[in-house]
């Protein structure tokens, strides 16, 4: 809303004086640039789930579990 608003009336200046000649319209500049910006989170998001889960996780997590033995990095205090 805060943005919605700020493109439409734009913000004061301590001159008083209106730019409006400078002005850029929010929509379709703002939004499509956002826009691009999710789409390309989604796609680089949608890589590491589907394609390539493991890439990100931690060598320890495939270790066979030993119920006999504590693990080294649990320590007593």
């Amino acid at each position: 809303m805060h943005l919605m608003a700020l493109h439409s009336h734009g913000s004061s200046n301590p001159i008083g004086l209106t730019a409006n000649i400078d002005r850029i319209g929010m929509h379709p500049y703002f939004i499509f640039k956002d826009l691009i910006t999710v789409f390309v989170y989604l796609i680089a998001f949608c890589y590491f789930v589907f394609f390539n889960p493991n890439v990100l996780g931690h060598s320890d997590n495939y270790i066979e579990a030993n119920p006999l033995v504590t693990p080294a990095s649990i320590v007593p205090d």
